[in-house]
C-alpha cells in the first residue's frame, strides 16, 4: 500500500467548505505547502522551517538557518514554480517572503 498522508482531511470537501465559511482557507493551503516542502526537502532542511503562512497571495516562510534562508531567497522563483507545478494553479503566489 502507498504511504498515507498525515493530513488526508485536507482533500475532504466538508473541510474545504467549512474553511471557506469560517475564513481559514489560506491556513489549509499553507498546510499543503508545508507538506510539499516536507516531501521535497531532506529531513534536516525541513526541520529548519519554523512556519509556513499565506498572506495576500504571498507565501511567507519562516526559516531558522541563515544558509537555507539565503537558498530560498536566491531560488524563490524556482520554489514558487515547483509548488505551483506540484500543487496546482490554486497555488499561484505572487511572491515568496523568507523571514
Amino acid at each position: 500500500m502507498g504511504k498515507k498522508k498525515k493530513r488526508d482531511f485536507l482533500s475532504s470537501e466538508l473541510v474545504k467548505s467549512f474553511a471557506r465559511i469560517h475564513g481559514f482557507e489560506s491556513k489549509l493551503r499553507a498546510f499543503e505547502v508545508k507538506d510539499f516542502l516536507q516531501d521535497y526537502l531532506s529531513t534536516d532542511l525541513f526541520n529548519e522551517i519554523e512556519s509556513v503562512n499565506i498572506d495576500a497571495d504571498q507565501l511567507l516562510i519562516k526559516i531558522k538557518s541563515p544558509l537555507l534562508k539565503n537558498d530560498f531567497r536566491l531560488r524563490k522563483s524556482f520554489y514558487l514554480n515547483k509548488i505551483k507545478t506540484n500543487l496546482g494553479d490554486d497555488f499561484d503566489f505572487k511572491d515568496l517572503l523568507v523571514l
